[in-house]
């Protein structure tokens, strides 16, 4: 699968704009499903539809984690469907990759910078299916100075959020 890893840094940075959606390349919220929001970037081939969620908790609380956000992304293209990613407000440390966790599958990632996705097709398609079962997912992660932080992501909402997102995109 295809790794658009500066195109989400896009996306997330300005789907919190303060300025209003001026063009197709601005993010346009589609719909909001409890504690996950759904939004669609561009059009024709290169549209980009994703469910999004903001950590209901975050430790330590007394570091500054910057925006952080759990997001399921598909391509209009077919370069992703489904792609599960972590995007935060700092780096990551490289030989310390993010876990994701919802009741006991436990899912391994690799990241760029301040992003993780997770390694394998398989493992996409079985943390989503998990987080659409569950009702909190846990992500581990240690920040590129070494802090241990922790993300507890509600699910409420993720299955429409998701469904929304796969059809928009399709």
């Amino acid at each position: 699968m295809i790794r658009t890893l500066s195109a989400l840094a896009i996306i997330v940075t300005s789907t919190f704009a303060i300025a209003p959606a001026a063009s197709a390349n601005e993010p346009k919220l589609e719909a909001t499903f409890s504690d996950w929001r759904v939004y669609s970037r561009g059009s024709g081939g290169e549209r980009i539809c994703y469910a999004l969620s903001s950590p209901s908790s975050l430790s330590p609380k007394a570091v500054d984690h910057g925006k952080v956000f759990f997001m399921v992304s598909n391509w209009k293209n077919g370069a992703a469907k489904e792609q599960p990613s972590l995007m935060t407000g700092y780096a990551f440390k490289l030989n310390s990759p993010p876990n994701a966790r919802v009741g006991s599958t436990k899912v391994p990632m690799y990241v760029s910078q301040n992003e993780a996705f997770v390694e394998t097709d398989g493992d996409e398609a079985r943390l989503v299916k998990n987080m659409r079962k569950g009702s909190v997912m846990r992500v581990s992660a240690v920040s590129e100075r070494g802090t241990a932080t922790s993300y507890e992501f509600s699910l409420k909402g993720v299955t429409a959020a998701t469904q929304k997102a796969a059809t928009l995109c399709k």
